[in-house]
């Protein structure tokens, strides 16, 4: 099954590893035979408990970044967005290299820490109260949707995934057009269309719910394809990939959800 997450796309994810096949002396068998069995760690494999503790240093690094980049957006918020731009930067570089790169992953988490601080800071000057808010509401998603993953109440499906995409370009298209319309001065609402009403609703609050849904599915992809890795006996430095594609996930769950909450406080 194809995911969303474009970090998910090396076949590490996606592709069992053939297991060569030697022949062996009577020797060799019983020395093999005498060995103390290798666990994943020591065998090099991917396993899930090492691709948490890889997502906690990445979201670790993303919290230190996040509060350099709320002082920043106090003073010099130019500098915020600079930061996200290096983060698209280098989210193109980790997506598209062929092996993943812990360095190269965790100056991600840092860019895109101190651009997520940074827009909060501004948001929170704004609308009071309001990073918190999506904050827990965030964690919240994030935990539900584990745990309904864990139980196995939850699972990916070719059909939803197919829908999930459609949505996803549709979501895709309406943003490129809001963008658009706001840079070109065609609307003075500072969310653009998002800030519109349908039947008395701003179509930013019923793209919201859309987002924490397609959110919440996202993570669902994202660790049905860590398993899969684990399966598939991946090495286990594709536990970096495991981390960066959740990382993703989140940040984008975060700033929706932040988006949507500052909608409603118009």
């Amino acid at each position: 099954m194809a995911s969303n997450n474009p970090a998910f796309r090396n076949p590490a994810f996606t592709q069992p590893n053939a297991l060569a096949v030697q022949t062996a002396s009577a020797t060799e068998l019983q020395d093999m035979y005498n060995r103390p069995a290798a666990g994943p760690v020591q065998a090099d494999r991917m396993t899930v408990e090492d691709t948490v503790m890889k997502s906690g240093i990445a979201f670790g690094v993303l919290v230190v970044g996040a509060v350099a980049g709320w002082a920043l957006g106090a003073v010099m918020p130019a500098l915020v967005f600079g930061a996200a731009i290096i983060g698209f930067i280098l989210a193109m570089v980790n997506i598209f290299k062929k092996e993943p790169s812990a360095p190269l992953i965790l100056a991600y988490a840092a860019a895109q820490g101190v651009f997520v601080g940074g827009i909060s800071y501004i948001f929170e000057s704004i609308a009071p109260g309001i990073v918190i808010q999506a904050v827990l509401a965030t964690l919240t998603v994030v935990g539900v949707t584990l745990a309904l993953f864990a139980s196995g109440k939850i699972r990916a499906s070719k059909k939803a995934t197919k829908v999930f995409m459609i949505a996803m370009v549709g979501y895709l298209i309406f943003s490129l057009i809001n963008v658009g319309m706001q840079m070109f001065g065609l609307t003075d609402n500072p969310f653009g269309l998002r800030g519109e009403d349908i039947a008395g609703i701003p179509i930013g609050l019923i793209l919201g719910v859309l987002c924490v849904i397609l959110g919440a599915y996202s993570l669902v992809l994202d660790f049905d394809f860590i398993q899969k890795g684990v399966q598939n006996r991946a090495p286990r430095k594709f536990g970096w990939t495991g981390a960066f594609g959740i990382m993703v996930t989140v940040i984008w769950l975060y700033l929706e959800i932040l988006r949507m909450l500052a909608i409603t406080r118009e």
